[in-house]
């Protein structure tokens, strides 16, 4: 009697344990073919996400938001609402009075030519017969003093100024004078202004003495993240000192650093030189002076040199004695 009980607790327990295996043996496959789609199945690669579908959910007034600052850079238009402002004087000149012949641009008024010509150079044109660039019609020069390196910072004058200076002003040229900065602070501003001064005492002056502070684009240099705010100031320091010596202050830069890099409105006091290689200048505050091309071609210039006309005739009777 007490085996037959031992052999039916055996059996009970075995079908029980065959129970609970089936059970499982259900799961795994429910798990395997129907939830999971079938072990023997490829999942298909996922795609990769494209601009489209992340913003299709997004309300369309947000989709455009998305799609300009993802794919464009800031226009124009909102560099100058960051630096400019609306007491900046607009420029009076007018684009259709503009006019080029022979690869000379001019300003004209009424039919009658308004500008004045004019060239800005340094030691690397060489020898120049200024006679030569006087006859071709050239009225005034830029002559640059000399200029601040961009790696060590050191102040290193033009090996040509004082002779270009006498030769231009021999020949019947209108001079004016730059220099070329790369200030990091109002005091190397300060003495750069200071260095000009004392260089250009000797000389008749009778155009702006002129702060060229430029970006350099090919290398590391010291100025590069000098600010849009710190770079007016250094502009202003050195303009005050020209000012002070009874020199015109001008202060010279291409479009592109003036939308990007200056903050314009501090220096509107002061008269500016535009460069801008175009065929008509796009700039829309005001200006004196404009620089449109590199690449002239003048009599008595052995060397491509920047060709510039003046809206304004500057005369002076400074150092005349």
């Amino acid at each position: 009697m007490a085996k037959t009980k031992k052999k039916y607790r055996i059996k009970k327990l075995a079908v029980f344990e065959a129970f609970i295996i089936l059970l499982l043996l259900a799961g795994l496959i429910w798990v395997l073919f129907f939830r999971g789609g079938g072990v023997f199945d490829k999942k298909e690669p996922e795609a990769e996400p494209v601009l489209a579908d992340i913003t299709a959910d997004i309300p369309q007034e947000t989709q455009v938001l998305t799609t300009v600052v993802t794919t464009q850079a800031p226009t124009e238009e909102k560099m100058y609402s960051e630096y400019h402002s609306d007491d900046m004087p607009e420029s009076k000149l007018k684009t259709e009075n503009f006019v080029t012949r022979n690869g000379y641009s001019f300003y004209t008024e009424n039919g009658k030519v308004t500008s004045i010509a004019g060239i800005d150079i340094s030691e690397f044109q060489g020898d120049i017969d200024w006679d030569m660039v006087k006859a071709a019609g050239i009225d005034f020069a830029m002559i640059r003093v000399g200029c601040r390196t961009y790696g060590t910072g050191e102040i290193v004058m033009d090996t040509r100024f004082g002779e270009n200076l006498e030769a231009a002003d021999k020949a019947g040229l209108k001079t004016g004078v730059y220099f070329f900065s790369q200030a990091i602070s109002e005091d190397e501003a300060i003495e750069e202004a200071y260095t000009v001064l004392n260089a250009i005492a000797p000389y008749n002056i009778s155009y702006p003495v002129v702060f060229d502070w430029e970006l350099v684009e090919e290398d590391n240099a010291r100025t590069d993240y000098v600010s849009a705010e710190d770079l007016a100031d250094y502009s202003m320091v050195f303009c005050e000192c020209i000012k002070a010596a009874g020199y015109t202050p001008m202060i010279y830069q291409n479009k592109g650093t003036v939308i990007y890099r200056l903050d314009i409105p501090k220096l509107k006091d002061y008269d500016f030189w535009l460069a801008e290689y175009a065929d008509k200048p796009t700039y829309r505050y005001d200006y004196q002076m404009w620089q449109y091309t590199g690449d002239g071609v003048v009599p008595g210039v052995k060397t491509p040199v920047d060709l510039n006309i003046s809206f304004k005739d500057y005369n002076s009777n400074f150092n005349t004695d």
